[in-house]
């Protein structure tokens, strides 16, 4: 490439970067220097309230969570150097899987180096050019690119609307099989999906049903085995993947479960499981205690949905608007994406770690700042939270009263 090509090339990229910041649609990154927690402390030694974590349950920078990945780092050392059917499947990578098999109520798990590679590789193993796949129009991008690397007939209903997915059903009557695919909660908007009703038609129409609990599995439900669980429909769902990422304790890893016989041809066929390294042991290990502890009590699932109903009564009171529901996601919606952006630039200022979201990550005009829950979370913390948002809401004429 000439010299004006690859000047051509890195000009273009720059202008487009710089359209971003003009926009007010550049993505800032804020570099912590302490553990993970519902405090963490930030590159210039401030400590802040961390409201914007996906640590659900408070276990992210636990004690006792490390300990157990420093145990199995001692036992199986820092890694494989291996995929998983050469040299790379370890006992703990079997305790694992069967151990979320069982949490989650299925026959069989495989383990993925990360979530957004379980849902990229579910699909283009299982179905092809004479099948159907039915997804809701706000799925994870991870669902969406999977979706893409595979031959079968798409069809999108609109977010959450069952009459719709009906009709996409009956549109797609014609192929072999077909299967609805859904986010379990939608991690934007807290949505949970409307899983009962989704079984009734799949069963009605005779289509598989697969969800992405990445935001559910832990805490959703009585003992937080998931949306499933919270929909009351144990045993019905056919393909679940999820994360160890977020509310199992934090690090990375993803995970496919289900029937014996999908998770046998995914470990034969899928390709980010064949060609990817194998999932750390320290992870795997520090996982498996998380789901032994989480199968012993759910007093960290019942903290968090108490901190969520309360933060959730209070930020309403004080004259935000938030996206309606129960989930520990709580979009305040500010609308507009230059003032998404300042407002969490203020909160920081004013000692609370949160992240606005505008376009492309959710529809333009739909500009927030997302707060997540955590069971870590103490009653001080969130009114000191709720303070902050207030001063902040008055300062930058959000809040007219």
């Amino acid at each position: 490439m000439s010299e004006q090509a690859k000047n051509a090339f890195y000009g273009g990229l720059q202008q487009n970067l710089e359209k971003l910041r003009e926009q007010g649609l550049y993505k800032p990154e804020r570099v912590l220097a302490s553990r993970q927690g519902s405090e963490v402390q930030g590159e210039d030694g401030r400590t802040l309230i961390n409201m914007c974590a996906n640590n659900y349950l408070g276990l992210s920078g636990q004690e006792w969570v490390a300990q157990a990945s420093i145990d199995a780092t001692e036992k199986y050392g820092y890694g494989l150097s291996s995929v998983r059917f050469i040299c790379g499947t370890q006992t703990v990578h079997k305790q694992l899987e069967q151990a979320i098999s069982k949490f989650l109520g299925t026959e069989d798990t495989i383990l993925y180096a990360a979530a957004f590679d379980a849902n990229g590789g579910v699909f283009e193993p299982l179905f092809d050019e004479n099948d159907a796949i039915i997804s809701d129009a706000l799925n994870h991008a991870s669902i969406i690119d999977g979706i893409r690397l595979c031959k079968a007939a798409r069809f999108r209903y609109a977010h959450n609307d069952m009459a719709d997915l009906e009709a996409q059903l009956k549109a797609a009557a014609d192929k072999r099989h077909k299967i609805i695919v859904t986010d379990g909660v939608f991690s934007m908007d807290g949505t949970i999906a409307q899983l009962d009703k989704i079984v009734a038609l799949a069963e009605q129409y005779g289509a598989l049903v697969m969800i992405d609990e990445c935001h559910a599995s832990g805490f959703m439900g009585k003992t937080g085995r998931g949306t499933h669980e919270h929909h009351n429909v144990l045993g019905k769902i056919d393909i679940i993947t999820g994360t160890l990422g977020k509310a199992l304790g934090g690090a990375m890893g993803g995970f496919t479960s289900g029937r014996k016989e999908v998770i046998d041809t995914l470990r034969q066929k899928s390709r980010p499981y064949l060609f990817s390294n194998t999932l750390a042991p320290s992870i795997a290990g520090a996982s498996l205690e998380v789901l032994k502890r989480l199968s012993e009590s759910t007093e960290l699932r019942d903290r968090l949905h108490e901190n969520t109903a309360y933060f959730r009564k209070e930020i309403e009171r004080i004259g935000f608007t938030i996206k309606p529901g129960t989930h520990p996601v709580v979009p305040v919606m500010l609308f507009d994406a230059p003032v998404a952006q300042k407002f969490a630039a203020r909160m920081y200022e004013l000692g609370v770690l949160l992240s606005g979201f505008f376009y492309p990550v959710v529809p333009m005009g739909q500009a927030r700042v997302r707060v997540q829950l955590s069971a870590a979370h103490t009653r001080e913390q969130l009114d000191k939270v709720l303070a902050a948002f207030e001063q902040a809401g008055r300062e930058l004429g959000i809040l007219k009263n």
